[in-house]
């Protein structure tokens, strides 16, 4: 508990303590050592709010709960119910530590994602000394050391040295994961082994790190739809049942002594004084953004980050889930598997292959220079021309070089064998003449199956697969996984195409969900009801595009954040009818007379605390 919580509950301890001695004594006959008695438990208990009541009314802002609170229990005070307006404000201020522990309990799991932000970096000098430095201090391309122990502070390429890291901070898994020369690591990770050093490629606002702290403390300020409805809510609705207070304690005494009645001031004080006690709508406008905040952090302790309570909300409508293949599907360890129809010795071809595609970035250009398995001379490659969802044009040892899929073989007037092969194919052209084609295939992941089924499961309609590869290899991944529906062959202006088709199929209520890489998909991931990135770890376009960040490549993490929304959904429905129902019963209640302040303080703070358990519900995810 925190020094402000332990305060807190040793004021209730006393004060609770206190009143209940004095319920024992017998102080009927002598009110003013009643109300002299009674105040010390009073303003044990409750000083900080008649502070901040007070301080409200300075402000000019008088409609909140603690001016509803002092005035109510003043008011009981004034009346000589001693006993309930110390009852009051220590249930209150008992509703109050509960909701405070409810708020740390969620901080908590926020907390220890933060605890990746490092304090230091540390550079080596011309002597091989070790300094210190602020990570801000350093600049892309220092060499930086990091220790056993240490966290990585800035995203960069190891350059000397091997070791594992641990990633539970960023991915939710206790598997570590092994760091050699020339692999990339990016903040945040542990360092578990060697001593290793890392050349940095961005600065440290720029660093995964970085990036992932600010998306999570700003995830609070993207309120949902239920969220600013609250907020509306509690703006009009504390006003008008203070109005309606004030009226309920004159209106009718005054009605009765001008049709010769007795006016019974006193009684229908108490009953509006029992109408404000009622009314406090600290169960909802508490409960909700703390049901939205323990979700959050909850699926933030699991590896999946969610932008904001509007994702969450949108997340939990999703009824049709569209995918790119590779990296969410399929690993992306795309391999060579098979030479066909080539003319040219094998080695020879995959050599000519991945020189032609050694200037990309795609994964297939990745496994052709892995299967050369030497060092590429980037010397004999010039006028390299990329054609998005073809392939490549260039020349290499002063040959015209085409390697690419059949649309690229027409382009260049070539005709090509087709594959029976299930993978994807790369059609080699050089100088015009077709000397064959290499076979690359991609790898299922293994919980692709299983996370089609779960979503199916956890409500979601429709599946459907987008991608640029061949018919034949998106058939076959679609029929091993369960997928519904898939659309191959497609440029990435097809997949825009296609989701906003699949958008407008789905209507209004039901939303739908895209989840892509983060890094080839950025559009798509920005024109769905909400993106998911998968395995975005390091990735500024995932960070940048996607609502929703799954910090691992586990497909099994789209149907759990499903889940994790529909359960944080489903308790803000259940907190908000609760509270105004009996809120609602307990208001006619109190005007007609027939509720007590004991009936107002379960109204109040037993419907609170009732409400904050419920939303701390929203943290149990891990089983989900």
């Amino acid at each position: 508990m925190t020094k402000k919580q332990k305060n807190l509950l040793i004021r209730v301890i006393i004060s609770g303590a206190l009143m209940a001695i004095l319920c024992l004594l017998p102080l009927k006959d002598k009110p003013l050592l009643s109300l002299s008695l009674f105040l010390i438990p009073y303003l044990t208990v409750g000083h900080d709010i008649l502070r901040k009541a007070w301080k409200g009314i300075r402000n000019r802002q008088v409609f909140d709960e603690h001016f509803l609170m002092a005035i109510a229990t003043i008011g009981a005070m004034a009346l000589g119910e001693y006993t309930e307006a110390v009852a009051v404000m220590w249930f209150y201020q008992v509703g109050e530590l509960f909701q405070s522990y409810a708020v740390g309990k969620s901080r908590q799991n926020i907390a220890e994602l933060m605890d990746i932000r490092p304090d230091y970096a540390n550079i080596e000098d011309e002597d091989g000394n070790i300094e210190r430095v602020d990570p801000d201090d350093v600049e892309v391309g220092t060499i930086i050391v990091i220790k056993p122990g240490e966290k990585i502070p800035i995203d960069g390429i190891v350059r000397e040295g091997s070791s594992t890291l641990n990633t539970a901070a960023l991915t939710g898994e206790s598997v570590p994961r092994d760091a050699a020369i020339g692999d990339e690591v990016i903040s945040g990770c542990i360092n578990m082994s060697g001593l290793i050093k890392v050349e940095t490629t961005k600065e440290f606002d720029e660093s995964t790190a970085s990036k992932i702290l600010d998306l999570v403390e700003n995830a609070s300020s993207r309120k949902s739809k239920s969220e600013q409805f609250i907020t509306k809510f509690a703006r009009v609705y504390t006003p008008a049942v203070c109005y309606s207070a004030l009226a309920l304690a004159f209106l009718p005494p005054i009605i009765r002594f001008l049709i010769g009645l007795d006016p019974l001031w006193l009684d229908w004080i108490y009953r509006a004084l029992t109408f404000l006690v009622i009314s406090c709508p600290c169960a909802i406008v508490v409960s909700i953004p703390l049901s939205f905040f323990g979700g959050i952090g909850g699926a933030s302790n699991q590896g999946i980050l969610i932008k904001g309570s509007n994702y969450m909300e949108t997340l939990a409508s999703v009824k049709t889930v569209a995918f790119d293949k590779t990296g969410t599907i399929t690993k992306g360890n795309f391999e060579v598997s098979d030479i066909h129809h080539s003319p040219l010795a094998d080695s020879e071809l995959l050599e000519i292959a991945a020189l032609a595609e050694s200037r990309s970035t795609h994964p297939i250009s990745k496994s052709l220079s892995t299967a050369h398995g030497k060092k590429l001379d980037m010397s004999r490659v010039t006028d390299v021309k990329e054609i998005s969802g073809e392939g490549i044009l260039s020349v290499v040892d002063d040959h015209d070089v085409a390697a690419g899929n059949l649309k690229l073989m027409s382009r260049i007037g070539i005709s090509a064998n087709d594959c029976h092969s299930a993978g994807t194919i790369v059609h080699m052209a050089i100088d015009g003449e077709y000397v064959g084609h290499i076979v690359i295939a991609d790898e299922l992941k293994e919980n692709s199956k299983e996370a089609i089924a779960e979503m199916k499961k956890s409500g979601v309609k429709r599946t459907v697969m987008l991608t640029g590869d061949k018919e034949k290899v998106a058939n076959k991944i679609a029929a091993e996984t369960g997928i519904d529906e898939y659309y191959a062959e497609l440029l990435p202006a097809d997949k825009v195409s296609h989701v906003e088709r699949l958008l407008a199929e789905c209507g209004e209520k039901e939303k739908l969900a895209f989840v892509g890489d983060g890094i080839n998909d950025a559009p798509v991931l920005s024109r769905a009801d909400i993106g998911i990135a998968m395995g975005a770890l390091g990735s500024d376009a995932a960070i940048e595009a996607a609502d929703v960040v799954l910090m691992d490549d586990d497909p099994l993490k789209i149907p759990k954040a499903i889940k994790i929304a529909k359960k944080c959904i489903r308790i803000v429905y259940e907190n908000i009818y609760f509270a105004i129902i009996v809120k609602l019963a307990c208001l006619i209640l109190g005007a007609l007379g027939i509720a007590s302040m004991w009936l107002a303080i379960f109204a109040d703070v037993g419907v609170m605390v009732i409400c904050v358990l419920n939303a701390i519900r929203c943290l149990a995810v891990k089983n989900l």
